[in-house]
């Protein structure tokens, strides 16, 4: 049995899902989600990141930690993790950058916090023993402060989805057709916020939400901080974001249960609310603005001399990265912090 027809039997027993169910089914079931059982990441895959995109990216990134663990004071232990490091990528261009600080390098203990076995092969493959593993945030080591990172994790928390109607407020969920299909549905409501428009689709995320107040209370319980990067808002805003990407094209999010990548956009602005909630604070800003400020034009011009023969590959890399048409504007760098403390490139 598919997923699809194990989703439609399961609703014709107990109803509909809502969209964050749906999304979590077709991301994480653990015989058929996408994440469990099929990723298909990079060229040749569904989607490609920004750490496919150039080693600048992860380099910089990895920049940014030892700036970090600077601006803490330099302690002798700090565990450093990312969440979501995808085919170890990012992570394999971080510890080449921390080589570049002995000091640093030997201070870290690097985690990566990854739930899904067939990446944690690829990551294996690629990092070997330079880094440890867990499946949640929790069972890193809490005997150290944390500096986390994490490239596009967000947009793949689950989120409901609620839409002002002449009637009042409805909830978009995935019910059946008239043949037994998945299809879209709606069902009455409680008003998810105070305000919006006729029309207005308002997306909510309890996920985002949670893990800004996880990653919150970390950093004041044990010190440190977190980068978030992902496509999103800076400002609340009404939208559905809803997209399926099945080898680089949208595809209706109902077609390909467990075969396509299902995404949200980032909720920075409920993700910072929840952190402010904790009592940390949180800043934000562009990609573009961000690795402007951690030196990608420099970054560039440097691989540009010792490469001559890729310098129109790497130019091309360099917009994509911080285009304001390709990932410059859209994709926004957040990071999560405790109060009194700067943190570099911001």
């Amino acid at each position: 049995m598919s997923l699809k027809a194990r989703l439609a039997a399961q609703i014709a027993r107990t109803g509909p899902l809502t969209a964050a169910q749906y999304m979590t089914a077709c991301l994480h079931d653990p015989d058929f989600g996408y994440y469990a059982t099929r990723p298909a990441l990079g060229e040749h895959g569904d989607f490609i990141t920004a750490p496919m995109v150039s080693q600048m990216f992860g380099e910089l990134i990895g920049l940014w930690l030892v700036l970090a663990w600077r601006a803490m004071g330099a302690p002798d232990r700090i565990i450093v993790a990312e969440m979501g490091p995808g085919d170890g990528t990012m992570m394999s261009d971080i510890l080449r950058a921390a080589r570049a600080d002995p000091d640093f390098a030997a201070a870290a203990e690097f985690w990566l916090i990854e739930t899904s076995q067939p990446l944690k092969a690829r990551q294996q493959a690629r990092l070997g023993e330079a880094v440890r593993w867990t499946t949640r945030l929790d069972e890193t080591p809490a005997d150290a402060p944390l500096l986390l990172v994490a490239n596009e994790i967000l947009d793949c928390l689950p989120a409901r989805q609620f839409v002002r109607t002449a009637a009042g407020w409805v909830e978009q969920v995935v019910g059946l057709d008239g043949r037994g299909d998945l299809a879209w549905s709606r069902i009455p409501a409680a008003a998810p916020v105070a305000d919006a428009p006729q029309g207005a689709v308002v997306e909510v995320s309890e996920a985002q939400s949670a893990l800004g107040a996880a990653l919150a209370a970390r950093s004041l319980r044990d010190g440190g901080a977190a980068l978030l990067v992902d496509y999103g808002r800076d400002r609340p805003g009404f939208g559905d974001t809803l997209q399926a990407l099945y080898r680089h094209e949208k595809v209706d999010p109902l077609t390909l249960p467990g075969e396509a990548d299902l995404t949200v956009w980032a909720d920075f602005p409920a993700v910072m609310a929840a952190a402010r909630g904790q009592g940390a604070e949180a800043v934000i800003q562009t990609q573009a603005q961000f690795l402007a400020r951690m030196g990608v034009g420099a970054r560039a011009e440097a691989l540009v001399r010792a490469q001559p023969d890729r310098a129109g590959a790497i130019g091309r890399q360099l917009d994509r990265l911080v285009g304001a048409d390709a990932m410059g504007e859209l994709f926004k760098v957040c990071c999560l912090h405790p109060p009194g403390w700067d943190p570099p490139g911001f």
